[in-house]
């Protein structure tokens, strides 16, 4: 049986030439996001956006809880695949970046459905319990060290048989490098093997894009 292939530029433009449906909307948001600096590092690849889209649709989500929104790509993808009536809170340290993403909310149709919460993450997922906050889909893609906190403090927030996503999880090949000892490597390092054994949830870690962990609640 073949193994894992490496996915080079050929290969990705085959992929996004027979499985990616894209759009202005979608296309237009990419090439605003690619005027920022570093933003090939933080926005995440068409595709992926396009998987949390079919998975927020497969879990039949009508709540989505988001911890790092970036400029939106991610949000856009999966606010436009919720039912009628869903809701999507993001939550990122920075107004400035989802700010560039809401023009394009609002062209797609979505933006009403979004709530954006500015603010430590931490402190947002604690008033989201506060509130009696229940979600069936939470996507995980901030700042790596604090990656095994956004874990746990979102956990309690989703529902048994609910759906974490977490992006980043291989992380450039670092965790499988133990010479690698930055604070967002070992973090990253250390929700991997938490999960590993976490009895609370089934598992599975997707060699795809820069790896992508699926978590569902039992």
């Amino acid at each position: 049986m073949a193994q894992q292939i490496t996915a080079d530029q050929h290969i990705l433009d085959y992929v996004r030439a027979t499985s990616l449906r894209d759009d202005q909307v979608l296309a237009g948001l990419r090439a605003e996001t690619a005027t920022v600096p570093a933003a090939q590092a933080l926005q995440v690849m068409p595709e992926e956006g396009q998987l949390l889209a079919l998975l927020v649709g497969l879990t039949r989500a009508r709540a989505v809880l988001e911890i790092g929104t970036f400029t939106g790509y991610s949000t856009l993808c999966m606010a436009r695949a919720l039912p009628a009536g869903g809701r999507l809170v993001t939550c990122d340290i920075a107004a400035k970046w989802p700010e560039m993403g809401r023009p394009f909310w609002e062209r797609a149709g979505v933006a009403d459905l979004i709530d954006v919460r500015i603010g430590d993450a931490r402190a947002t997922l604690a008033a989201l319990r506060a509130e009696g906050a229940e979600f069936d889909f939470v996507f995980v893609d901030a700042d790596k060290a604090g990656y095994p906190g956004y874990y746990e403090e979102s956990l309690p927030l989703l529902r048994p048989g609910g759906l974490i996503v977490v992006d980043n999880t291989l992380f450039v090949g670092r965790v499988a490098d133990k010479t690698v000892t930055d604070a967002d490597t070992v973090a990253v390092r250390e929700l991997n093997t938490r999960l590993h054994t976490d009895e609370r949830v089934d598992i599975c870690l997707l060699p795809m894009a820069d790896g992508i962990t699926l978590v569902r609640k039992r």
